[in-house]
């Protein structure tokens, strides 16, 4: 943290800085580079994602229905980087096997899981009429 950024206003929050703004978005796209690195099933995401994209484009699909399919992707890819971040806080806290821990990494998995089947469905309810007209 740089001075003008411990710098408090009246109350209590740190004075606006375009380069701390510039920063956090730095640090963003470092969390994301490191879950594309160390996740492979961040890869299968990105691949899935790219056919989702290539198909919606030769496939013409609607305004609405891309937004469907942006929710999608967008609600996998968070829910990949939530994971990430949990596995990462419990390999932090817990170096060697814990049960609770475990458990832990676990759930956000399962998280990504359903949103990944969620996506599915939408991409399948989405690219139907398309496909089928």
């Amino acid at each position: 943290m740089t001075s003008d950024e411990s710098i408090a206003q009246p109350g209590g929050a740190p004075r606006f800085s375009l380069a701390a703004r510039c920063r956090s978005f730095r640090y963003a796209a470092n969390g994301i580079v490191f879950m594309f690195r160390t996740q492979h099933n961040a890869w299968i995401h990105a691949v899935v994602t790219v056919a989702v994209v290539i198909a919606g484009w030769r496939l013409g699909i609607s305004a609405g229905d891309w937004r469907w399919l942006v929710s999608a992707i967008a609600l996998v890819l968070a829910a990949e980087a939530f994971n990430t971040a949990i596995e990462a806080v419990c390999d932090l806290v817990s170096p060697d096997y814990h049960p609770l821990a475990g458990k832990a990494k676990d759930v956000a998995a399962g998280a990504v899981l359903v949103c990944a089947i969620g996506a599915a469905l939408i991409g399948v309810l989405t690219f139907w009429p398309y496909l089928f007209r």
